[in-house]
């Protein structure tokens, strides 16, 4: 039987044309504000290097603005029941050119573009000019003033040579040399206008100033020859040249950045805080000390006391020093009483000659060599070899970790002798000592000759060789100046104890 009911066909439910993704203005905004500040850049309403210093400072706030504009256009999309687009290739590019470009900018914004400019040398001037843009020019002035009695001398440069000579009578004079870079004489001009070097007269302090800063970061480079009464004493602040001091009596503070401090013919102490620079020394009568960042130090002939604290970057040389000397970074820690011969230091060795103690040297991964010494010594060192050979020697106490040691003796040297090694060998050329050599530890012991002082070996992990001096070392003898010092009296240095043998100890 048919049934009455008949089915309709399905109906097909009109459908709704799906909405159109909405259009990003994001990054068509981020170009448009892009293009404007590089508008602003060429027709020189900011200058180029500015427009630099802000990109590097503010590109995140770019991709702040972005991610505001996405967000925005978010819930625009869904209120208007469009489906929301997303970032897409090309905001992909653009997110990751923003990002890179910013961090290179962040890190080029640090680095001191001035100080590169002004030491690439392509020729001359030109060279520098092609590279960075602009052009240099050259202006001079000079500068006289009266030091009164009494006053101290304020020398600030912050860009620029500073050569300082003694000057006859009571009055200074100054010499100035400045390079400025501009796009154009017109404002090279107005940078030099600004610029002028200042001479201010205080109580007791008479104040140069080379005022490179006065036009702001525009490039002005001012090199000053400056002739100064002999007893005033200076105090100098100067960055990103040369300082050369020479023929001075008086008492120098030296604060230096980027570049050289060059000291000669000097009696007066000196006082120098670097950082960043290398600095020469010679012929100083008075005190040294030298704190900071350094790069090659080196001083000689200095008829004082000498304090070195801080880090050096290259090397260390000291060549003839009349009286103690004390040396901190954070790996070596040195103090001793006189220098008649030369020491060099650098990251991998430390060798000296003619040293007199008492010595304290506290080290590691350094190679020691200590020849012609005198005096006690007290050594510590690690990752590297030792090597003593002595002259006229006090107590001697030597440990050194992972590195072997070796001493040689002079003839007819009484020495009490106490070596232990961990893991290692001795080796004598002394028939008076009893030396007994095992897998884990071996000894020495024993004297030579009566009533000498000690020498006390410790080693983990090395040999010890004790050896016969050859006993032709000549100490060396220092050039005699043409008018001697006053001889200053002071304390002799206070001697080191007698060392103890420390045992050393197994592995588990």
């Amino acid at each position: 039987m048919v049934s009455p009911y008949v089915t309709p066909p399905n109906a097909t439910a009109p459908q709704t044309p799906p909405h159109p993704a909405a259009r990003s203005l994001a990054g068509p905004v981020i170009l448009i504000l892009l293009g404007f500040l590089f508008l602003l850049g060429t027709t020189g309403v900011l200058e180029i290097h500015s427009l630099g210093r802000y990109y590097a400072r503010f590109w995140p706030a770019l991709l702040i603005l972005w991610g505001a504009l996405k967000l925005l256009e978010h819930e625009q999309a869904k209120r208007a029941g469009q489906t929301p687009r997303g970032i897409g290739v090309g905001g992909v590019f653009l997110m990751l050119f923003l990002i890179i470009s910013g961090l290179i900018a962040t890190q080029a914004a640090h680095l001191n573009w001035k100080n590169i400019a002004e030491h690439i040398q392509i020729g001359d001037d030109r060279g520098l000019d092609e590279i960075f843009g602009g052009s240099t020019f050259s202006y001079s002035d000079e500068l006289t003033q009266e030091i009164p009695a009494g006053s101290a001398l304020h020398i600030n440069d912050e860009h620029g040579t500073l050569t300082i000579n003694v000057a006859e009578g009571k009055t200074m004079r100054v010499s100035v040399r400045k390079k400025v870079r501009a796009e154009k004489e017109l404002d090279a001009d107005a940078y030099n206008a600004k610029t002028k070097p200042q001479i201010i007269v205080g109580d007791k302090v008479v104040t140069l100033n080379a005022n490179t800063q006065g036009a702001g970061d525009k490039g002005v480079t001012s090199d000053m020859d400056i002739y100064v009464p002999v007893s005033t004493a200076l105090m100098i602040t100067s960055a990103r040249g040369d300082l050369t001091i020479a023929d001075f009596s008086s008492n120098i503070e030296v604060t230096h950045r980027h570049g050289e401090v060059n000291i000669n013919d000097h009696t007066g102490s000196i006082q120098l805080n670097l950082d960043g620079s290398s600095t020469h020394l010679s012929h100083v009568k008075g005190d040294v000390s030298l704190q900071g960042k350094s790069n090659e130090v080196s001083m000689e002939d200095i008829d004082g006391a000498v304090h070195l604290e801080g880090e050096y970057h290259e090397s260390l040389r000291l060549v003839r020093v009349s009286k103690p000397v004390t040396f901190h970074s954070s790996r070596t820690d040195m103090e001793f009483s006189r220098l008649d011969g030369r020491l060099d230091l650098d990251s991998g060795d430390l060798r000296a000659d003619s040293l007199s103690g008492p010595i304290r040297l506290m080290t590691h991964s350094k190679d020691i060599s200590l020849e012609g010494l005198s005096g006690d010594l007290r050594l510590e060192n690690a990752n590297g070899t030792v090597e003593v050979s002595l002259h006229h020697p006090g107590n001697i106490q030597i440990d050194n970790h992972k590195g072997d040691i070796q001493v040689s003796i002079p003839p007819n040297t009484p020495m009490k002798v106490e070596a232990r090694t961990h893991q290692g060998e001795i080796e004598s050329e002394f028939p008076e000592l009893s030396v007994s050599n095992h897998e884990k530890d071996s000894s020495a012991t024993g004297s030579i000759g009566t009533n000498g002082p000690r020498l006390v070996l410790n080693c983990d992990k090395g040999t010890i060789e004790i050896r016969k001096g050859s006993g032709e070392f000549v100490p060396p003898t220092p050039p005699t100046p043409p008018t001697p010092p006053a001889v200053k009296s002071g304390k002799p240095a206070k001697a080191l104890p007698a060392p103890k043998a420390a045992p050393v100890e197994s592995e588990n």
